[in-house]
């Protein structure tokens, strides 16, 4: 696990829509700080920070410090809204944690040995079921990615949530069944046999208009009864 993101974050004295617009034109991000035994507490986060944080890919699935006056806060982000247009963050739910709390968490998978794997060298190709996983797990312990290892996988076999090596402690939400994760599956190719491609089309019976003289002539003698 990675140390965690850092952000640093002023509490909002004006709530509403009008304090959140100010706080753009003042360059932050709004949001609300809620969860724990605490109340819930309107803040503005520093934006070229929260930015850099979302760009690491991992801003969804993993804990943050929120660093308020040199005391930290724990929390994990539980929304983000971007703007439609110019993809700029526009407002942040961030949720209090305590580093030895349960909590859910989607985790990527990373795929292993695809170019050692005897199905895909056979034609085979990856067939991804899942590219993250949710795990329930501590908050001071949320893995940054899974491993799924393919490198011995012919076509038809798969690899299934059992395969993977989970943090010590963590399991995932599904725990009634071995979910599959990815298969090796065979690629299917439109096969033209030697016959089809030396057809030659006079040589073909064509049996169409028989069949509609055939008709007709049946509705004919059907119109003397």
């Amino acid at each position: 696990m990675a140390d965690n993101i850092q952000l640093n974050v002023e509490v909002r004295e004006r709530t509403g829509k009008g304090g959140a617009r100010a706080a753009r034109r003042e360059g932050l991000v709004p949001g609300v700080l809620y969860g724990g035994d605490e109340a819930p507490v309107a803040i503005n986060l520093r934006k070229n920070e929260l930015i850099k944080a979302i760009e690491t890919g991992q801003f969804l699935a993993s804990t943050i410090d929120l660093v308020h006056k040199g005391d930290k806060q724990l929390v994990i982000p539980q929304a983000i809204q971007l703007h439609p247009v110019s993809d700029q963050p526009q407002h942040v739910d961030l949720y209090r944690v305590k580093a030895d709390q349960i909590i859910a968490v989607e985790v990527q998978v990373n795929f292993v040995g695809e170019e050692k794997s005897p199905g895909i060298k056979r034609g085979g190709s990856l067939n991804v079921v899942r590219f993250t996983v949710e795990l329930n797990v501590r908050a001071d312990a949320i893995p940054d990615s899974l491993e799924a290892d393919v490198s011995e996988l012919d076509i038809g076999d798969n690899v299934k949530i059992s395969d993977i090596k989970l943090p010590d402690g963590a399991e995932p939400t599904i725990t009634d069944r071995d979910f599959t994760i990815a298969t090796i599956a065979a690629r299917i190719a439109e096969v033209v046999t030697e016959d089809e491609e030396e057809v030659d089309p006079e040589a073909v019976e064509v049996v169409g208009e028989e069949g509609a003289e055939g008709e007709e002539g049946e509705a004919s003698e059907g119109g003397d009864d």
